[in-house]
């Protein structure tokens, strides 16, 4: 996997032109990923996303739903830990992404890529604790696969995660909720190694 600057986002409105400003600014995989809204809607909002990511030319995930990752014929879809196993979810013709939050979970995955983290505490993943550096450096040491550092890293903490060992983060907030959505990607990318 190539990709290095992953946004994930939710179905929110205009969020066709946050992912085309986001890309011009150097996202090459992008995720939606919408938890509560009905079927009819998400399939309508993931269809939305394919369209603008397949023109685009970038990868596109979609969260937990292996069944509506198939119908808009998306290049993964991403489980959590209690989620669809990896293995039930390759067997709908996918490659899967898989989270993970402590060394074990890494270490144990068939996953095609992973999400170590959350680094930081964030919001969107309300009551869970950062799993901190220590936990991207052991990605850099131990890791089998291509792996994302997530979890409220932004423009004021990218240097050191980093730093730590992370060659590919993924982001929500950082980017999703930026004035200037090309700009925060740009910033964003230009701290990654190539």
């Amino acid at each position: 996997m190539d990709s290095r600057l992953y946004l994930i986002t939710p179905a929110r409105e205009r969020f066709a032109e946050v992912i085309e400003a986001a890309v011009r600014g150097g996202v090459d995989i992008v995720q939606l990923r919408e938890k509560s809204m009905p079927d009819r809607e998400l399939l309508q909002a993931l269809e939305e996303a394919r369209d603008v990511t397949r023109r685009l030319g970038v990868p596109f995930v979609v969260n937990d739903r292996a069944d509506l990752a198939v119908l808009v014929e998306a290049d993964y879809v991403h489980v959590g830990q209690e989620d669809l196993p990896v293995t039930a979810a390759r067997r709908f013709g996918l490659r899967v992404g898989q989270s993970t939050h402590r060394s074990a979970e890494l270490d144990r995955t068939d996953a095609d890529y992973v999400g170590v983290g959350p680094v930081f505490a964030t919001p969107t993943k309300e009551g869970r604790p950062g799993t901190g550096l220590e936990f991207v450096g052991y990605a850099a040491e131990h890791a089998k696969v291509p792996w994302f550092a997530i979890g409220g890293i932004d423009e004021s903490n990218v240097h050191d995660v980093v730093a730590a060992g992370a060659r590919r983060i993924a982001v929500v907030r950082a980017i999703g909720d930026a004035p200037d959505v090309e700009r925060a990607a740009a910033t964003l990318r230009a701290a990654l190694p190539d």
